[in-house]
């Protein structure tokens, strides 16, 4: 069985960190972010420990509640800790797109 921590991506990790420590320096419980993101309290708990990945329209609702920029949960991570995706290539795009 693998370790919970063994899951986590770092990068989902560092952002729940971020969360975190913007929510307690606000001084707002899980409870009441939950309420204003419209999630359980075991939510915002997953996301704080990294387990749940937040999506991209959460993030931003998560970045106007805590009253930050959507970039404030990447500042301070490591390079290292993303592994970056394979370059694009040009050329070979999927059907329908258009330039």
């Amino acid at each position: 069985m693998t370790s919970t921590i063994a899951r986590r991506h770092p990068v989902d990790a560092h952002v729940g960190l971020r969360m975190r420590r913007r929510r307690r320096e606000l001084g707002i419980t899980q409870t009441q972010l939950a309420e204003t993101l419209g999630v359980s309290f075991q939510q915002v708990q997953k996301y704080e420990k990294g387990l749940n990945r937040v999506s991209a329209s959460r993030l931003f609702s998560l970045a106007c509640a805590l009253k930050v920029p959507v970039d404030y949960f990447f500042e301070e991570m490591e390079r290292r800790a993303a592994k970056p995706p394979s370059p694009l290539t040009t050329g070979g795009g999927e059907a329908g797109d258009q330039a």
